[in-house]
């Protein structure tokens, strides 16, 4: 009984996590800014993780970049990684793909 128990518990932990993390792809960069800055001020949450692979790199930098400088002045960059992720395609062929996660993070005004 207490297995079941941690096991939800962490079921819970992880999706809480999975709220602020915002996947960039072929959108235009506006897009990903919109669902930043709405990310920010309706849920409340203090950082948000903007990940990226292969050419939406660009896009991911760029959505950061306009959000910061234009929309959530407060926000910072607190950590930027970068990694490469192996992936299989339908006939079986791998290939490497860059990503990157890029995460902000305001302080909350104090009210």
């Amino acid at each position: 009984m207490t297995e079941e128990t941690t096991e939800k518990t962490t079921t819970k932990e992880k999706r809480r996590t999975d709220e602020n993390v915002i996947f960039v792809g072929n959108k235009p960069p506006m897009s990903y800014v919109l669902a930043i800055v709405t990310q920010f001020n309706t849920t409340g949450s203090e950082e948000v993780v903007i990940k990226a692979r292969g050419r939406a790199i660009s896009r991911a930098v760029d959505a950061a970049e306009i959000t910061r400088n234009r929309f959530v002045t407060d926000a910072e960059i607190k950590d930027i990684k970068i990694g490469t992720e192996s992936i299989t395609n339908e006939e079986g062929r791998t290939s490497n793909v860059s990503s990157i996660e890029i995460t902000l993070t305001t302080k909350k005004k104090s009210k």
